[in-house]
């Protein structure tokens, strides 16, 4: 009788946390949303405002700088901070939020998670601190602020509340978070509906599905082999300008963030579009409509790989659905599958290379895309999943368990380009 009481008091308390930061940080994200949007709205419609990137990006060091903060390592911060049980500092969250509402006002090529995942954190922290929690509710609480701000963030409550348990330790899912990431989940989505920030309908609806069991089966399998190595090509040049930038411009921050804006900018000038800047949505749509160019997929790779690596900010999420996306419709044509099948294989499976998170990839499918093209889905996550090895684009995860073999391996994707 003891322990019934105790579970249920229990239960009673991380009902009444979860709904505390899932309303907070749903609340804080649907302004964040709406800023994001507002400011991407005026830079679509006065295209000069691509001239002051570079006078953007070193405001954004001048923060850092004021703040004391002048190493950020964006989402991995936030997972470091689970496994290790640490506070997220508090105005770290809200100095990356800043610096992303800039960078997507003038222009760069990037995402927004890595804010929102960073200031789901701290503010989990900070209400940790008023709470005063212990160590292991902390933990549970952090991930409960993360599945919070990519919930309101995206739209997708289900994924959200599945992805803190999934990609900190890949293997090994921590189930006490169950609960309250679930709760957190939907009390931060419930608000972004109210406020009108997020959507219950399918993003991206799916329509004219073709038989599973056909030769269209092997067309997705095609298309999730593809995306692991579009993934892989994405997490390696990341990698690759960090390093030239670093060799170029170590202890140089200004000149290294003016360089990286200024060659986004000539890039968007040259092209004479902005297609490839701040979220790219248009790209999305263009994919699924079966209209993206053949090297859509390329252009945001340079354009994302530029924006972060000099010191801009965001996220890699976002962009990893463009490339996705882009990569499928490109092989829509070569596969002869319906462009919008194509492009939704793409962008999950994608996502799953980058995140090695194959249950997050596949219910955020059925979040995005309906549940009627589940099964093409599943191949492609699962497809990619596999081939990408233990490349993954948050250097700070650790992968438990080896993808080949039934054995642990238990290593992070940094460690890859270390020993290279």
């Amino acid at each position: 009788m003891k322990n019934i009481r105790s579970d249920a008091l229990s239960f009673l308390k991380w009902i009444l946390l979860t709904v505390i930061i899932g309303a907070a940080v749903g609340l804080i994200m649907s302004g964040f949303a709406f800023l994001i949007s507002v400011v991407t709205a005026f830079r679509l419609a006065h295209m000069w405002m691509l001239l002051l990137l570079p006078a953007a990006g070193c405001l954004i060091v001048l923060l850092y700088h004021t703040a004391g903060h002048e190493v950020d390592h964006g989402t991995n911060t936030v997972i470091e901070a689970v496994r290790e049980n640490a506070a997220v500092p508090y105005e770290q969250g809200f100095l990356v939020l800043a610096a992303t509402v800039i960078t997507h006002a003038f222009g760069g090529s990037t995402g927004r998670e890595g804010a929102a995942l960073q200031l789901g954190g701290s503010v989990a922290s900070f209400l940790g601190d008023c709470l005063k929690l212990d160590e292991k509710d902390r933990k549970i609480f952090l991930m409960a602020g993360m599945s919070a701000a990519f919930s309101a963030l995206f739209g997708t409550p289900l994924a959200a509340s599945i992805l803190p348990m999934e990609f900190v330790s890949v293997g090994e899912m921590f189930y006490p978070a169950l609960v309250p990431c679930v709760l957190a989940s939907f009390a931060a989505h419930a608000v972004a509906v109210l406020i009108g920030t997020a959507h219950l309908a399918a993003p991206y609806a799916v329509t004219a599905v073709p038989s599973l069991y056909s030769i269209a089966f092997l067309k997705a399998l095609l298309i999730g082999a593809a995306a692991a190595f579009a993934g892989i090509l994405f997490i390696n040049a990341l990698h690759v300008t960090d390093s030239y930038f670093d060799r170029w411009f170590k202890g140089k921050p200004y000149i290294r963030v003016i360089v990286g804006g200024v060659s986004v900018a000539a890039l968007a000038f040259l092209l004479r579009t902005q297609d490839y800047c701040g979220l790219s949505s248009q790209v999305i749509h263009d994919s699924f409509a079966g209209n993206a160019a053949p090297y859509a997929f390329l252009l945001k790779i340079v354009f994302t790989c530029l924006t972060l690596e000099s010191g801009f900010k965001g996220g890699e999420i976002v962009p990893s659905f463009v490339i996705g996306a882009s990569v499928g419709c490109l092989l829509s044509g070569l596969l002869g599958l319906p462009a919008d099948v194509a492009s939704a294989c793409g962008m999950c499976s994608l996502f799953c290379a980058i995140t090695n998170s194959p249950i997050t990839s596949l219910i955020i499918a059925l979040e995005l895309f309906g549940a009627e093209g589940m099964g093409f889905y599943a191949v492609a996550i699962a497809v990619a999943y596999r081939l990408s090895g233990y490349y993954g684009v948050f250097g700070a995860q650790r992968i438990h368990f080896s993808k080949t073999e039934a054995e642990t391996v238990d290593i992070a994707p940094s460690e890859l380009f270390k020993k290279h």
